[in-house]
Formats: C-alpha cells, structure tokens, sequence
C-alpha cells in the first residue's frame, strides 16, 4: 500500500470511529493526525477533571493517552484492542492546560502491536508516557470502504 493510500484510509478509519466514540466526546479529545500506526489527540483540563489537590486526575491523562493508542493501532482498518497498558504519570497538569498525546507504532506482527504514547502540556512538557499491547481481530475491519 503506497504511503498515500495509508493516510487516506487512517483518515477514514478515524473518521468512522469518532462517528461512533462517545467517551471520547464526552471528555472534549480531539483526534487529529493520524497515520498507519500514528495518531494524536488533544484534550483541554477541566474542573470536572480535576481531583482533591486540584491536578488533572490521572485517569483522564490515561483515557487520553489511550485514545492516541486506540486510533493508532486501528489505522489499518482492522479492528484493533487494547489487551494491555501502563502508563507513567510524569507531572501534575492543572485546569486549562491543553494536553496532547503522540502514539507511534513501535512492533506490529501477527495480532499482537506494541505502541509508545507520550504526553505533553502546552508548554512541551512531558507529563506522562505510556505503553500499549494490542490484540487485532483480524479480518474484522473497523468500517466498510
């Protein structure tokens, strides 16, 4: 598949998820680049995010993390889950900082992929990396083309 026609159908992959990803809604992520085992997504902290010492809660720095990591493992149009992660929490983030997630491909083969996220403030500081396994349904696309 030339690199062209794997953007593109990432692309779509992504657009087809979102259509359908209410968690990702509700917590304001916004998925942008994609590519065949890439994705980023964004997110801004808010006060409903926050826990008692008034610093992002970590499972939202992991939700977001793991969104990046959903999209990158499924840009192959097969569908694609998480069978593990672990996650890091690097720094505090507080109300209002925008954070973004990187996911990249580090391993795919056969059904198993290993993918690498890292998080970052608006500032370029990392707050939290991460490390997915995914397990790939194979023949099971995520959308019809």
């Amino acid at each position: 598949m030339t690199t062209l026609k794997a953007a593109s159908l990432a692309e779509q992959v992504r657009d087809a998820m979102l259509a359908n990803d209410r968690a990702t809604r509700m917590m304001g992520i916004v998925v942008g680049e994609v590519g065949p085992g890439s994705a980023q997504a964004q997110m801004v902290v808010r006060a409903d995010m926050l826990n008692s010492h008034d610093i992002c809660h970590g499972g939202f720095v992991a939700t977001l993390a793991d969104t990046a990591f959903a999209f990158a493992c499924n840009a192959y149009n097969e569908i694609s889950v998480a069978s593990s992660f672990a996650i890091e929490l690097l720094a505090p983030s507080r109300e209002g900082d925008l954070l973004s997630a990187h996911c990249v491909e580090v391993s795919k083969g056969g059904r198993s992929g290993l993918y690498d996220a890292t998080v970052s403030n608006q500032r370029g500081e990392c707050v939290a990396v991460f490390r997915g396994r995914s397990h790939t349904a194979r023949g099971r696309p995520v959308t019809a083309l």
